[in-house]
């Protein structure tokens, strides 16, 4: 046989065994998800998020804000799914429109914070509402959210139950983050209002604040997943929206909620609420 004719046909054996052999990986799919501050600063997302990324070849990108930021941002058409934890803004983005399907996720709670030393007096309160008006009273520094999220709603709620409208040099609008406003409440000595989650994650940094009132009913603190309106934005991807929220309520990631924090801390951050959970 000819060397010519051999070299051909080596590779044409090539070229078949490569059209035979294993396909390039598809690129990755991108999720926009905007949530609130509290599911990134808790560790949930970096702890979640590996799992759905894996099994549905996709890359999540987090804009972690304030709920009603987050939920600004799926007006807009600038995320595909949300993760966020003011259920009253919820229902109304659900019945404007702007999004097409939402459930529930997680639950925990939100709980006061203080120097040990308490000096309002806060830790007797019978109720959130009572507490917030001891502060007022004593004048004590006070770090409040003021960026419009879940937090900063509970904690306005809670303000107008006690009847009162907080001003003064001892009432601070951070704007921030919980994360940061934590950092700056253990810097002035003062209170806050925080979910648990992301206290509990700051303990394990050092932070001298204390829980200095916990369990009134209207600190119950629901988180929900909603999948924005596709027609919002051409280039919104509602179906891995949709597969992220099978996945986000399907036993097998609530049983990874249910897990979340449980070797740090005894007990888990969230505590798994979706239909599918509920009914197992």
């Amino acid at each position: 046989m000819r060397p010519q004719r051999i070299t051909l046909l080596l590779l044409a054996a090539m070229l078949l065994l490569a059209a035979c052999g294993p396909a390039a990986p598809a690129e990755p799919q991108r999720l926009a998800l905007a949530t609130t501050t509290s599911t990134e600063a808790s560790g949930l997302l970096a702890y979640l998020l590996p799992h759905f990324e894996e099994q549905f070849n996709a890359t999540v990108e987090v804009v972690a804000v304030g709920t009603g930021q987050a939920l600004q941002l799926g007006r807009d058409g600038n995320a595909d799914v949300l993760l966020v934890h003011a259920r009253t803004q919820e229902d109304e983005f659900m019945a404007a429109g702007d999004g097409v399907r939402r459930e529930d996720v997680m639950y925990n709670d939100f709980v006061l914070l203080g120097p040990a030393d308490d000096p309002a007096g806060v830790a007797g309160s019978a109720s959130a509402a009572e507490a917030l008006s001891r502060i007022a009273a004593a004048g004590a520094t006070f770090i409040s959210r003021g960026d419009d999220s879940g937090t900063h709603v509970k904690e306005l709620e809670i303000w107008a139950i006690a009847g009162l409208e907080p001003t003064g040099d001892w009432y601070v609008s951070a704007g921030q983050g919980m994360g940061a406003v934590l950092t700056m409440a253990d810097e002035l000595t003062g209170y806050t209002l925080s979910d648990r989650a992301t206290y509990l994650a700051r303990t394990l940094e050092g932070t001298e604040l204390v829980i200095v009132l916990e369990g009134d009913p209207i600190l119950f603190n629901p988180y929900g997943v909603i999948a924005v309106n596709p027609d919002k934005n051409e280039a919104i991807n509602n179906e891995l929206a949709n597969q992220f929220i099978d996945w986000l309520v399907s036993l097998e990631a609530q049983q990874l909620i249910a897990e979340f924090g449980v070797a740090e801390f005894g007990s888990p951050l969230f505590t798994p609420d979706s239909e599918a959970w509920r009914n197992r």
